[in-house]
């Protein structure tokens, strides 16, 4: 089972169509949060994630983004209320069953207070062995990364829309993970250049 990976979008369209048309065709598509800017909506990220069918959770940019569209009773330049509605229902955490393993996806780290960055190299790293699962699938940080954790594998895909990882130069990345065998493999590119 092939399962496209992408996250960090903050509303850029164009990066984001470029991961799916690179990437092809998968069994399940993943978006790891982050589908906006807490203050620029994306009717064309939105539509494309939930056109494709993506299993999505919210990001801190999401969250932020829709608590001030609320206190803003429901205003913001350009942004189609029914997207907005259907990004509000995203939750923040998905657990999955895929080819017999356990896949859990969480914006930031899973484990509590569950808004730290969870780099390569990082102590927090480690915490992720506490969670009962095959597969923790993270964003937050635009870093690419797989690494074993104790029984488990961590992906974070990178960023298909705002390029930070100096690890393979600031390059937008997505991921696709073999959920039978646990290969990953990470795709950079630009978009324009």
């Amino acid at each position: 089972m092939k399962i496209g990976i992408v996250s960090d979008l903050h509303a850029n369209a164009a990066g984001l169509a470029a991961a799916l048309a690179r990437m092809g065709p998968v069994d399940e598509l993943l978006c790891v949060g982050d589908l906006v800017e807490e203050s620029r909506f994306s009717n064309e990220v939105v539509t494309l994630l939930r056109d494709r069918g993506a299993r999505c959770v919210l990001g801190n940019h999401d969250i932020q983004f829709l608590a001030g569209w609320h206190r803003r009773g429901g205003q913001a330049t350009g942004a189609d209320p029914e997207l907005v509605q259907w990004l509000s229902e995203q939750p923040l955490r998905i657990d999955l069953e895929v080819a017999g393993r356990v896949l859990v996806m969480t914006h930031a780290s899973p484990c509590e207070p569950y808004t730290q960055y969870v780099y390569p190299h990082s102590p927090e790293l480690q915490r992720l062995a506490e969670v009962e699962a095959d597969y923790v699938v993270i964003g937050h940080t635009h870093t690419r990364m797989a690494r074993e954790v104790g029984s488990l594998l961590a992906v974070n895909p990178g960023s298909a829309g705002l390029a930070q990882d100096p690890a393979n130069g600031k390059q937008l990345s997505y991921a696709v993970l073999d959920a039978a065998t646990g290969h990953v493999t990470f795709d950079d590119y630009r978009v324009g250049s």
